[in-house]
């Protein structure tokens, strides 16, 4: 990637990471078990403006580590705008899962895990901190939220 661009203002940073969350549907999910086994998976999410809303087995790998864990580290696709977001976790199962969750959920994704198998569960993830550069030019402002209070 070359750089043409002046490094992004803290404000549109926030403005075209918040898009992001809107707008894409994918994310990696990174946990570890408690001997530091990692485990990178992606995921359908959704956003409610406060929180990321995933949903996995609580039988499988991520499953057991984000319950147990308490923590992720969130990242979005694009290798040329990165979006890193660190988060605490809360579980629910899928009977105790609030319905607005539930239904963004299903409206964005088309699926709904509250008629699948009894081992799905919801994750609410709530950010702590979050960074978003596009090169090594914006490497300096790239920590835009810290112990979950917006920065810019």
């Amino acid at each position: 990637m070359k750089i043409t661009e002046p490094p992004r203002s803290p404000g549109q940073r926030r403005t075209d990471v918040l898009d992001r969350f809107e707008r894409e549907s994918d994310l990696w999910v990174a946990t570890a078990d408690d001997d530091g086994l990692p485990c990178l998976v992606a995921l359908w999410f959704v956003w409610d403006g406060a929180a990321f809303w995933v949903c996995t087995r609580l039988t499988n790998p991520t499953g057991r580590n984000l319950r147990h864990g308490g923590r992720t580290r969130l990242a979005l696709a694009d290798t040329h705008d990165v979006v890193l977001v660190d988060g605490e976790v809360e579980t629910f199962p899928r009977e105790d899962v609030p319905a607005a969750a539930a239904d963004a959920f299903v409206a964005k994704t088309g699926w709904d895990p509250r008629g699948d198998s009894a081992s799905y569960a919801f994750f609410r993830v709530r950010p702590l901190a979050v960074q978003a550069w596009r090169g090594e030019h914006e490497l300096g402002g790239r920590h835009l939220m810290r112990e979950g209070v917006w920065m810019a």
